[in-house]
């Protein structure tokens, strides 16, 4: 068996970055960017006002106080969006909104909460120092500064850089189309009613809900019968709509109809099939019609986890993104568990932090089939394959996946 690590590198060397694309600026949100954004001009383009008050010049407000107010003449009200005409004195001023451009001729904004308005005058009870309460053009972006990079991953914040240069759409890395079928006789839809000995397709759901997170752009196939004809017509289906992975659960194990990695010798390349991890052991890698493919195993739990090891690392490299790890944390356990064999295993736990610790606990039962273990989860505790027994008390190391 492989270990964990060999895997991993085994599946990423057949993953490389996809081509770039244009895409509206929201639709890249999660993508990477694909060429260094410039700025064509500063941000702010004009000096504005941080405040609603008054544009005033600085000589004027020259001992106002309170007790003793300077009064001026308003001779303009200006919004955002306007540029003031007026022509300001001595003793003038301009009421000014947020974000409205500084006028010509004055030097500096007093805020509304330092001023009372009489009738066509406003009376200041506060000095005003140069410069206050106004942003100076430019103060964000400089023209012609590289604002963002290529191989940034796109955020709301990026987002709305790109708006604010007035760009509405933007180069980025494609985002993988992502195959994912179901294997099995017994499996149902949602939506359809329960049968005797049926169960319904939870896995596929779950894995488009994890491919979705780490970026793609999951293709549903449905389910593939346990016959060779209804899985090949699945994967030439996958092949025809063009996904850059194929993401199966099921049949990958050892029983008569476990068809996907017979499928994947016979008809296309097996690199391995089997992995040293629990949950996760029957993982199937290899090549069906040009696109990589993963079987992952048909328990849920296993499904989850071997998508989280191998299928999220691949979709993240397809992305252009550097390896993005989940942050990890060393937990102090808080229950018996027992370590039955050599491989690494992977326990759902419950993490917080206590009395400056992180402690841990397990979700319940362990079994690959108790899907809910990982509803009640914000980690995986990593248990090494020279592990013995953990106890209460003992130190693991956990991803914390929220």
């Amino acid at each position: 068996m492989l270990s964990v690590e060999d895997a991993g590198e085994r599946i990423l060397a057949a993953f490389s970055e996809l081509p770039a694309e244009q895409a509206p600026i929201l639709q890249a949100l999660g993508r990477t960017l694909a060429e260094d954004i410039v700025a064509t001009f500063p941000i702010p383009p004009l000096a504005n006002s941080a405040m609603d008050g008054y544009a005033v010049r600085v000589e004027d407000t020259r001992g106002a106080s309170p007790e003793s107010p300077r009064r001026l003449r308003i001779v303009s009200n200006l919004a955002a969006g306007y540029v003031s005409e007026a022509s300001v004195q001595p003793g003038d001023a301009i009421r000014i909104m947020t974000g409205a451009p500084v006028p010509a001729g004055t030097e500096a904004v007093i805020q509304v909460e330092l001023t009372e308005r009489e009738a066509d005058d406003v009376l200041l009870h506060a000095e005003i120092a140069p410069g206050r309460n106004i942003r100076e053009a430019g103060e964000d972006v400089q023209e012609g500064q590289t604002v963002l990079r290529r191989g940034t991953r796109i955020r709301p914040a990026e987002v709305g850089v790109l708006a604010s240069l007035g760009m509405d759409s933007v180069r980025c890395i494609s985002r993988p189309r992502v195959g994912i079928l179901a294997t099995g006789d017994e499996l149902l839809e949602p939506g359809e009613p329960l049968a005797p000995g049926k169960i319904y397709n939870a896995n596929a759901y779950s894995t488009a809900a994890q491919v979705l997170e780490a970026g793609g752009e999951p293709v549903h196939l449905g389910i593939a019968r346990d016959t060779r004809e209804s899985l090949g017509a699945k994967i030439r289906e996958a092949i025809e709509r063009g996904v850059d992975m194929l993401v199966s659960s099921g049949g990958v194990s050892v029983g008569d109809f476990d068809l996907v990695k017979d499928m994947l010798a016979a008809e296309g390349e097996i690199d391995f099939w089997q992995v040293n991890m629990k949950p996760g052991k029957p993982l199937a890698f290899g090549h069906l019609g040009g696109a990589p493919m993963i079987g992952l195993p048909g328990n849920p739990v296993s499904s989850m986890i071997s998508f989280e090891l191998f299928g999220r690392p691949a979709i993240h490299k397809m992305l252009g993104r550097p390896p993005t790890p989940r942050p990890q944390v060393s937990a102090c356990m808080e229950d018996f568990y027992r370590k039955t064999d050599s491989r690494r295993h992977y326990i759902r736990v419950r993490v917080r932090e206590e009395n400056g610790e992180h402690r841990a606990r397990l979700t319940g039962e362990q079994g690959s089939g108790i899907l809910t273990s990982l509803t009640r989860a914000n980690g995986h505790a990593v248990i090494p394959e020279e592990s013995p027994d953990v106890r209460p008390g003992d130190y693991v190391t956990v991803w914390l996946l929220d």
